[in-house]
């Protein structure tokens, strides 16, 4: 059985459709996220499977449970980081994380909860003297202080710096070796590679393709890019005669090859230069990435 299984699914305010007769599932334990850009639809569809916000249409089950008639047991079971979380400024960080402890019937000690963020030494601070990166970590420890069997994490890394970004991922990795099923929305679309063992991506409220990272990308852009300089100009008629190659174009004094059998075009790629009395240097080559799949079946990038 699914952690979650979620059935046309439907949010609408006024005339605008937030998420629109949407069905996905998500497997016990695992790594699920939701990717798109800002008003995709991904808080909403969450809220709602959090029982947090009441769909128009369709079905929600966590594990099992209906959403609408058992919203209390499965708030037992569920952890949530929101978008944005308000906390007592005046408390300190292990208050904090007592007093929402307080609210269920099993929750972990603050002191554990604490080393698994890496706050030990915040643990007498108050939340107003905490950094934003910080403040993202407490906000996770808040949605795992019922110890939950799943746990949903809002666009976890927003705002955040790089190095603090990737902290944040440490602690989502560690959720999946603690055999916890995560969903996870964002619009860094590195995050979702990085951390997503599938990935639903959703635009304009409708989800619109899912699937693991690299199946994605060798469904919908499975060619490669190799750029290269030659000694002397070659024609594009030649280039795209090299086995493998799809397209050709110019880039900054050299040239670009699309190609789906890599390796076969390298050794074109040399072949040509010979023949051409030509030599090929400063050789690269890149593969499609999440963002190229965005890109190529929503028709724009995502911004954050």
């Amino acid at each position: 059985m699914p952690a979650i299984q979620v059935t046309d699914l439907t949010k609408k305010y006024d005339e605008l459709t937030a998420v629109d007769e949407i069905s996905f599932h998500v497997e016990d334990r695992e790594i699920f996220g939701i990717l798109g850009p800002n008003g995709a639809g991904k808080t909403t569809t969450l809220e709602m499977i959090e029982t947090l916000r009441e769909p128009d249409s369709g079905q929600i089950l966590v594990e099992g449970l209906d959403v609408r008639k058992d919203a209390k047991k499965i708030k037992e079971m569920i952890g949530v980081q929101l978008q944005t979380t308000v906390f007592f400024d005046n408390l300190t960080v292990h208050e904090t994380i007592d007093l929402f402890g307080s609210f269920y019937s099993k929750q972990l000690t603050p002191d554990e909860l604490l080393k698994r963020v890496g706050l030990e030494e915040k643990r007498d601070s108050k939340l107003n003297e905490l950094s934003g990166g910080q403040h993202k970590r407490v906000s996770i420890a808040l949605a795992l202080v019922n110890d939950p069997r799943i746990v949903f994490l809002d666009e976890p890394t927003t705002g955040l710096d790089p190095q603090v970004r990737r902290n944040i991922w440490e602690i989502v990795e560690a959720l999946r070796d603690a055999e916890k099923t995560v969903i996870i929305t964002s619009h860094y679309i590195e995050e979702a590679e990085h951390l997503c063992d599938r990935v639903a991506i959703m635009d304009l409220g409708k989800i619109v393709t899912i699937g693991s990272p690299t199946e994605l990308i060798d469904r919908y852009s499975p060619e490669s890019n190799i750029s290269f300089r030659l000694s002397r100009e070659v024609s594009h008629d030649i280039l795209a005669r090299i086995p493998g190659v799809t397209d050709v174009h110019d880039t900054n004094g050299g040239y670009v090859l699309t190609t789906g059998t890599p390796q076969e075009t390298l050794v074109g790629i040399f072949t040509a230069a010979y023949e051409n009395d030509a030599v090929a240097d400063e050789i690269s080559m890149r593969r499609a990435t999440l963002e190229d799949v965005f890109l190529k079946i929503t028709g724009k990038r995502i911004r954050a």
